[in-house]
């Protein structure tokens, strides 16, 4: 395969893993969102963006990120056993129940799929994929050959568009507003990308308290779209 052939595969292959059509469920969860427009924190696209931009800010950038990278680097070397140390860390580090399911479900999903797709895992590497769909990602990335920067610009993509749509969805905004929003906030994804690519193992973490009452109160809400 060529150099520009091998670029290409991987640029396809990025796309595909974050394409919003992809079966692991993503579409399934508000994370909190859904709360928080029904208390009326968030009711506007200003509003919306807020949310989202602190969001990137403090978990993607301070845990999502910096795990993310670890993950890519224990698979590349083989090191399991560390992959399922970060896996236990990044679970520890959701703020809720509804997260900590949410990344396992997920990470079930996203295991039967990459199976699916050819990808060969060992019995013992199937289990801890199966419980941290981040960590299925970062496999994922290495098999084919996508960059770790390529991998966590693709990542905080992905979880951006998904939160952007939900917006659209139950706020309601219009499908320019939700667009607009997408291309502000991902404006500043590069920088919240190589911040935290930076973050040394003991900064690794975030109290992110709205997201946390968000999700605990979003697991008992009467109605709701969202999965809980």
């Amino acid at each position: 395969m060529s150099i520009a052939m091998g670029e290409n595969y991987s640029l396809l292959r990025l796309l595909h893993l974050v394409s919003p059509t992809l079966p692991t469920g993503a579409f399934s969860y508000s994370q909190g969102l859904e709360w928080a427009v029904d208390a009326g924190w968030i009711s506007d696209s200003s509003s919306l963006r807020e949310w989202l931009g602190d969001l990137l800010q403090q978990s993607l950038s301070y845990v999502d990120i910096p795990i993310l990278c670890r993950m890519y680097s224990s698979i590349e070397n083989k090191q399991y056993k560390e992959l399922e140390d970060w896996c236990a860390i990044l679970l520890a580090s959701r703020e809720s129940s509804e997260l900590q399911k949410e990344e396992q479900v997920r990470g079930r999903a996203l295991t039967t799929l990459l199976q699916g797709l050819g990808l060969e895992l060992s019995e013992q590497l199937k289990k801890t994929l199966d419980h941290c769909q981040l960590a299925g990602f970062a496999f994922a990335a290495v098999e084919w050959n996508i960059t770790i920067r390529d991998t966590a610009l693709g990542y905080t993509w992905a979880w951006l568009e998904n939160q952007v749509i939900t917006g659209v969805k139950i706020i309601p905004l219009g499908q320019t507003e939700g667009q607009c929003s997408l291309l502000q906030l991902s404006s500043i994804i590069p920088e919240i990308v190589d911040r935290g690519m930076k973050i040394q193992d003991i900064d690794i973490g975030a109290a992110s308290s709205a997201l946390a009452i968000a999700c605990s109160l979003h697991e008992n809400q009467y109605t709701r779209l969202y999965r809980s």
